[in-house]
């Protein structure tokens, strides 16, 4: 577990992010983060929930603004650099990310590709305490049966879980969640939920979480941000979260809205 600290491990400072010219993606977002927090992302499709996290990892570069990870401002890292940068923050993904023809274990070992260089990335070079490492973590997942399955022979349950344990063998102290489980059925979506939530808890793993479902977000966040049209309009506990603060965020009153 990393050692808890009084500085933010994540910080944004009137981030913008525009595609076009006339309106913005994102709206001077501002907001810090702490070592260990779960924290769920709200809004409706379209309020900028994935650029947000795009922007946290530099997957999408900001417009103007400023973030702050670790104490590093991201946008001024080079290339070498922000690849180190990005071993500490993994990603997990709605649809997978998985390379279906690989097994399990395959995949998993690919959370190790930014440690390596190119050419032992792309010969598949290990080490032997890699792959312990991420047997471990496949079994503390429930998938030591699958561990040399391919991954196209899946539920989407067990893929997401293969997703966790991609982002977990890189060491993170953060991982960022877009709609981890908008594409499962609600008892795979609760067990990759409690998953999460655990490992945050017993590890120490700081997590920001997309969501659509408010009642998800509800049960499971230490806090819970909301936007709307690319504007932070609720930065607060799930208690605070009222009915006439959702309809801020959704334009309806309901606690299923998406």
């Amino acid at each position: 577990m990393t050692p808890e600290s009084s500085n933010p491990l994540l910080e944004l400072k009137n981030v913008i992010k525009y595609y076009n010219r006339t309106t913005p993606a994102l709206a001077d977002i501002s907001f810090s983060i702490m070592d260990g927090q779960f924290i769920s992302i709200i809004g409706p499709s379209g309020s900028g929930k994935s650029t947000l996290l795009r922007c946290i990892n530099r997957m999408i570069e900001v417009s103007s603004g400023e973030v702050c990870f670790d104490g590093v401002i991201t946008s001024q890292l080079k290339k070498r650099d922000l690849r180190k940068l990005r071993t500490k923050i993994g990603m997990i993904f709605q649809h997978y990310n998985l390379v279906d023809r690989l097994t399990v274990i395959e995949n998993v070992l690919h959370g190790r590709l930014g440690y390596k260089s190119t050419m032992s990335g792309v010969l598949g070079r290990y080490s032997q305490e890699e792959k312990m490492q991420a047997h471990r973590i496949i079994n503390i997942l429930g998938l030591h049966d699958q561990v040399y399955q391919r991954c196209d022979q899946l539920s989407g349950g067990q893929k997401q879980r293969v997703g966790i344990a991609r982002a977990l063998v890189q060491n993170p102290r953060m991982i960022l969640c877009d709609e981890p489980i908008s594409s499962l059925d609600p008892n795979s979506s609760k067990t990759i939920m409690d998953l999460l939530r655990s490992i945050s808890r017993e590890m120490g793993i700081t997590f920001i979480v997309n969501l659509h479902q408010v009642n998800v977000a509800l049960k499971y966040s230490d806090r819970i941000i909301g936007v709307n049209k690319g504007k932070l309009v609720f930065d607060g506990s799930p208690d605070q979260l009222t009915t006439e603060r959702i309809s801020d965020i959704y334009g309806s009153i309901s606690k299923d809205s998406s």
